[in-house]
């Protein structure tokens, strides 16, 4: 599915090819919700970063989170980056060099119409500030850091990749 997106103010459009267009993930961490959360939470999908597409480049600015070492404790930068329009703050995309094949665009910053899942995912449920509910569907998942089930897996699971 070929998937549009853009900001807030018009500076920055992109396109990408999405075989996961789903939003089912509701992200509760905490980079996700104080960068790009509304509700307390994210939802990002995955697309194929080779087919990303964007204008306005020189309006993107990226932050790598800060994040805790689960060994040490100690603080480092997380090497996903997070993009966003530095005119307006809209969170756009997230591209990890981990994962170098996928892209996460931000549903928020998707225009083109998105399919309904047949249920959705909560994650990093522990993160979660007590003043956010949680929506709990019929055929809802809830964990409390991340799920073992990729996006890949999930549409495959129910039969929705495209």
């Amino acid at each position: 599915m070929r998937l549009e997106g853009s900001c807030h103010c018009g500076a920055v459009t992109f396109q990408v090819a999405s075989a996961h267009p789903y939003p089912f993930n509701l992200c509760y961490c905490s980079i996700c919700r104080k960068t790009a959360g509304t509700g307390g939470h994210a939802v990002n999908i995955a697309g194929a970063m080779e087919s990303l597409t964007v204008t306005g480049e020189d309006h993107i600015t990226v932050y790598q989170a800060r994040i805790r070492d689960a060994e040490t404790g100690a603080r480092t930068i997380s090497p996903a980056r997070r993009h966003f329009c530095k005119t307006c703050g809209t969170a756009l995309w997230l591209w990890d060099p981990r994962w170098p094949e996928l892209v996460h665009p931000h549903a928020g910053a998707i225009d083109t119409p998105l399919p309904t899942p047949p249920e959705r995912t909560h994650l990093m449920l522990d993160d979660k500030p007590d003043w956010v509910p949680v929506p709990d569907g019929p055929n809802d998942r809830h964990h409390g850091g991340y799920p073992d089930e990729s996006l890949a897996a999930w549409h495959d699971r129910l039969g929705l990749a495209r």
